[in-house]
């Protein structure tokens, strides 16, 4: 595997990034292995798919973006819908709103980091913004459901901590994974 590359979020960068994946990388599902979000402590199997929408009359390309999870001890599958718009002047960088009733939340998110392991696994780094609902937290999705090697999800939070920014050596810290089964 290449060696892991991890940028600061765009709160504390003093430059935007030009390292960001291309929309081909991130179409598609993927499965959050590890977290520091609380909503996932109690859930299992969470999954994020990204599909393209048409671009709008501006030229934008927005992302459809379905996240479908379950209780630890249920077999029901929830859902939250939503849309994420590019953020202006940070690429890899997007906003999120709810869809339907949830239309009054939203969230900004960025990806820190991307790439694929030796058996060509493909990985990512999400930073999520605080909310007046959430605290900002990572994840860190893998394109197959079993996940990251130890080695990898290793190397990745190492990368976070390198980055020199407390706040992502402090999240670093707290991450757990999340059950997938």
């Amino acid at each position: 595997m290449s060696s892991i590359s991890i940028r600061a979020p765009n709160v504390h960068a003093s430059e935007a990034s030009d390292c960001v994946p291309a929309n081909d990388f991130i179409v598609g599902t993927w499965h959050v292995t590890h977290s520091t979000l609380p909503l996932w402590k109690d859930k299992r199997n969470v999954n994020i798919t990204y599909e393209l929408l048409p671009a709008d009359s501006a030229g934008v390309q927005k992302l459809d973006d379905l996240v479908q999870y379950q209780g630890i001890d249920s077999e029901k599958i929830k859902s939250v819908h939503g849309v994420d718009t590019p953020a202006l002047g940070n690429p890899g960088a997007w906003d999120w709103r709810g869809k339907g009733w949830l239309m009054i939340a939203s969230s900004h998110w960025e990806c820190l980091g991307f790439g694929h392991t030796d058996d060509e696994n493909r990985w990512i780094v999400t930073y999520f913004a605080k909310t007046i609902f959430t605290p900002a937290g990572i994840d860190i999705y893998s394109r197959n459901k079993e996940g990251l090697s130890q080695s990898t999800v290793d190397q990745i939070l190492d990368a976070l901590k390198e980055v020199g920014v407390r706040e992502l050596t402090d999240l670093a810290n707290s991450v757990f994974e999340v059950p997938q089964n």
